[in-house]
């Protein structure tokens, strides 16, 4: 259920709170503000208050200074009767120090703005400086603008007072008349001024004068006793000075004379330390120089046996570098003997094995041919087969000469043939051969006639390959011989 009873106190509190707010009232230092009700009037200045709302209202005043221009509006005629207008400046304020001031200002101009309290001020100040006027010289006015203003505030702080008001400032800021009086005071004023002071600066240059004689009398008598004085005392120091040389010559003298028997007293002393010293001397410099003849030799030896050594590390170092060089000479060189010997190694045998692969190509395309002749000739063969076997290697015989001329003949193609190794044309021998034997191979697959067979049933040795030799080298030979190109 709701609670009325705590609203009721919350809205009271509120309320409380807005009427507080809504009475509460501030006056800063420079204002002040009347609080005026039924309970009367109060007046805030600087500090803080309450009022009754709606039955109680505040106005403002200003409390801080009032500035007033106070000048009188026409001529006003002084006590010599000379017409004059004067403009002063006044600041005023509302005498809040004193209670009695401050209630008459709240009385007089609590609805009044800060221009119109300047107003009223200024009607008042002017009748007050009319008033003054009427009083004083205009000769006084002029040269005593204090005692002038000074008497104005006189007479016119009564007033201000019964108004709530104090005169904090007073100043005659202008002074006119209409006929010229004050600027006649003023160049009759400065002509009187002039006048005396040319009295004063003619008496002052009299003065002057006089005492400037009166100085150079005393410092022409100064000089003339001080000259007197400077010739007296030059008398006396010339005196004094001629005495003293004579002394001093004779004192000289006998100085001199003593001075010569000390010197050549001093002199046989020196003359006799001196010879001492010459011998003393001449002993140490002949040792010096046996001393110097030593380490001289020593440091002589010393060099050349530096330079010795040096010349023989040298001569090691460079025979060293020499031995080292030729030593790397001789291997570059066998080196290169051996490259170059390998390289013409292989390639003899790449062309020996040319000529080779060539000699066998021939060969074969030869034993082609006589299968092909001996296909041909199959009833000549059928007819040799009846002969005997010696008819048949009669035969081959005859003809293995020019087989191994057609094999060997590619070599006389060629200009010149080095063989390294063993064997020389031995050995070129040795590959014709092997040609010849692929021949009677082929011979043997071809026709069927193993000539190795028939040479060993013949001879009843194996005395093939010696015979084949023999007519191949021949036959080589024989090819060769018409070239005559083996080395």
């Amino acid at each position: 259920m709701i609670n009325f009873g705590i609203i009721i106190g919350i809205v009271l509190v509120i309320l409380a709170l807005g009427i507080f707010f809504a009475g509460f009232v501030s006056a800063s230092p420079g204002e002040i503000k009347v609080i005026s009700g039924p309970r009367g009037q109060r007046v805030l200045h600087g500090k803080t208050g309450w009022k009754i709302p709606i039955l109680e209202r505040v106005d403002s005043m200003t409390a801080g200074m009032i500035s007033v221009d106070a000048r009188t509006a026409d001529y006003v005629p002084t006590n010599d009767y000379i017409n004059v207008k004067v403009d002063a400046a006044v600041k005023v304020k509302i005498g809040t120090e004193r209670p009695e001031l401050f209630q008459a200002a709240t009385r007089n101009f609590l609805y009044k703005s800060s221009e119109e309290i300047a107003d009223e001020v200024r009607d008042t100040l002017e009748g007050h400086l009319r008033a003054i006027i009427g009083q004083m010289k205009l000769a006084q006015i002029v040269t005593d603008r204090v005692s002038f203003s000074e008497k104005v505030q006189d007479n016119a702080t009564k007033d201000l007072e019964e108004m709530g008001l104090e005169i904090v400032a007073f100043n005659i800021q202008g002074l006119i008349d209409d006929k010229g009086v004050i600027e006649n005071l003023g160049i009759d004023n400065t002509e009187q001024i002039r006048k005396e002071a040319a009295k004063a600066k003619a008496k002052a240059q009299q003065e002057i004068a006089q005492q400037q004689a009166e100085s150079d009398k005393l410092a022409n008598d100064a000089r003339v006793a001080a000259d007197l004085e400077i010739a007296q005392k030059q008398t006396e120091l010339a005196k004094r000075q001629a005495a003293l040389k004579a002394e001093a010559d004779t004192e000289t003298a006998k100085a001199d004379a003593a001075y010569s028997i000390q010197q050549q007293i001093q002199r046989k002393d020196i003359e006799r330390e001196t010879a001492e010293a010459n011998i003393v001397k001449q002993e140490q410099e002949a040792l010096v120089k046996e001393q110097e003849v030593k380490v001289r030799r020593q440091a002589l030896e010393a060099e050349i046996k530096a330079q010795a050594d040096a010349e023989r590390y040298a001569q090691e170092q460079q025979a060293q570098a020499n031995l080292f060089k030729r030593q790397k000479e001789v291997e570059a060189e066998a080196y290169e003997r051996t490259q170059q010997a390998q390289a013409d190694k292989e390639a003899m045998l790449a062309e020996a094995e040319g000529i080779r692969a060539k000699g066998e190509a021939e060969a074969a395309a030869i034993a082609a041919k006589l299968r092909a002749e001996a296909e041909g000739l199959e009833k000549k063969a059928e007819a040799m087969a009846k002969m005997n076997q010696a008819a048949v290697l009669e035969m081959y015989f005859n003809a293995l000469p020019d087989v191994a001329r057609a094999v060997a003949e590619p070599l006389t193609k060629i200009d010149s043939i080095t063989m390294y190794g063993e064997g020389n044309s031995a050995k070129m021998v040795e590959d014709i051969t092997k040609s010849m034997t692929q021949v009677q191979a082929g011979l043997n697959d071809s026709v069927g006639i193993d000539v190795k067979q028939l040479l060993n049933t013949l001879v009843g040795v194996k005395a093939s390959s010696p015979v084949i030799e023999n007519a191949v080298e021949n036959g080589v030979k024989d090819a060769l011989k018409q070239e005559n190109r083996v080395e």
